[in-house]
């Protein structure tokens, strides 16, 4: 009876359901390097457990062109489907979102969300006709390639590009933007069963009627990445290390300081790297610490601090450099603003007192002892004695006679010997 059952089940088990599983992960920001292997971890995860799809909930005003480029090269060679999913309500796929959900296997939209708005613009609007012409055209061309790869509205997606076009959820079904319009995940789920999908490793099925949904979170150190990504606080991060090396260079033995500035240096060189850097506003920056540091040492009657400050504040707007396809990344007025104030009266009044520290007359030992005020106890000439801070002490003058009473000064120190001037 055991081995006929055995029998039975090993020639059933082809025929039973398998288990079907949807992987999940939602990017929500700025698409950044840290988004980028998200996602990436996201499609070899789904590849690895054999799962239906790989869900993508995509909220994003845009991002970096080179980051970008590796989401959407890396859909397209994607061995599961991958469906990009707008999503919640007042979801946006703008910009860089526009290309990630162009690119999707399935693009899917939740109600009340819009897509488009992907013109290059420059940061600073000054990027001249020809630089705007050459980035049109290639984010048009790009975007064009992907909605012909996915037999979608590539008109629409150029004019995207060039008129900045923008669309509702309902117009971009219409219109062959998208796929189709999902309420929520479950809803999506039943929509995209049977569905067959053309993949780089050949055609796939999505069996999603009865599929688990298993949520992929962002690991420590793309949230790290993440974060520091932003401008703003990789601009903040960069400020914090080099000032809290300089508190340490001109206050030794602080040691908390220099260890908060290197780590500080760290993130933020780490963050700026990921990010389009303009070596030029580096330069300013470095050059304006050097400036009101100068302040503190040389009388410029306040040239030195202004031009400090000038350079602080172009070099901050300066740091990030224009990005011609995706120009969202830069810092704060705000920021450089707060950030700047916060230098000056961290130059004059921190750096200053620890100058002013290393410059002062030493008041122990030997040292301490030159210059102290004292008077004389028996007539110095040249040999004598001296009351110096309540102590008697042998005294030769340095020059004449010095009477009994006569205040002196201490000029010199021979070992138990001080030499003397008259006040």
């Amino acid at each position: 009876m055991n081995k006929a059952c055995i029998f039975l089940l090993f020639f059933l088990i082809p025929f039973l359901p398998k288990a079907q599983k949807v992987i999940s992960i939602s990017v929500d920001g700025t698409i950044n390097p840290a988004s980028a292997s998200y996602i990436q971890r996201g499609i070899r995860k789904a590849e690895q457990a054999n799962a239906e799809c790989l869900i993508i909930y995509l909220n994003t005003p845009g991002g970096l062109l080179k980051s970008t480029r590796v989401i959407v090269a890396s859909i397209l060679e994607s061995k599961v489907p991958v469906v990009v999913y707008v999503y919640p309500g007042g979801a946006h796929a703008g910009s860089a979102g526009v290309f990630i959900t162009m690119a999707a296997h399935i693009a899917v939209m939740a109600p009340a969300t819009n897509i488009g708005a992907a013109h290059p613009v420059s940061q600073g609007g000054n990027m001249d006709s020809t630089m705007n012409e050459k980035a049109t055209n290639d984010a048009a061309a790009f975007i064009r390639t992907i909605a012909e790869k996915r037999h979608r509205n590539a008109n629409w997606a150029e004019q995207a590009v060039r008129r900045s076009a923008s669309i509702t959820g309902d117009i971009a079904v219409r219109d062959s933007v998208v796929d189709m319009i999902a309420i929520n995940t479950k809803h999506l789920l039943s929509k995209i069963n049977g569905r067959i999908i053309e993949l780089s490793s050949g055609q796939a099925t999505i069996e999603t009627s009865n599929a688990a949904e298993e949520v992929l979170e962002m690991s420590i150190t793309e949230k790290l990445l993440n974060i520091i990504s932003d401008p703003n606080f990789a601009y903040i991060l960069m400020m914090l290390g080099f000032y809290g090396l300089l508190f340490e260079l001109y206050n030794p033995g602080a040691i908390f300081p220099g260890i908060v500035g290197v780590i500080a240096l760290v993130l933020g060189l780490y963050a700026l790297h990921t990010l389009p850097l303009n070596y030029a506003g580096l330069a300013l920056i470095i050059f304006g610490i050097i400036l009101l540091i100068l302040e503190i040492k040389i009388i410029s009657h306040g040239l030195l601090t202004i031009g400090g400050v000038l350079c602080l504040i172009l070099g901050s707007m300066m740091l990030i450099r224009e990005d011609p396809a995706f120009p969202l990344l830069k810092i704060s007025l705000g920021v450089v603003i707060t950030t700047v104030g916060l230098s000056v009266l961290f130059f004059m009044f921190i750096i200053g007192a620890g100058i002013r520290a290393q410059k002062a007359r030493p008041v122990t030992g030997i040292e301490g002892f030159i210059g102290e005020m004292g008077i004389v106890l028996t007539t110095i000439n040249p040999l004598g004695t001296v009351r110096v801070h309540g102590e008697i002490w042998e005294a030769e003058s340095l020059r004449g006679q010095i009477d009994v009473g006569q205040q002196i000064r201490v000029v010199a120190m021979n070992h138990f010997r001080v030499t003397v001037e008259p006040v």
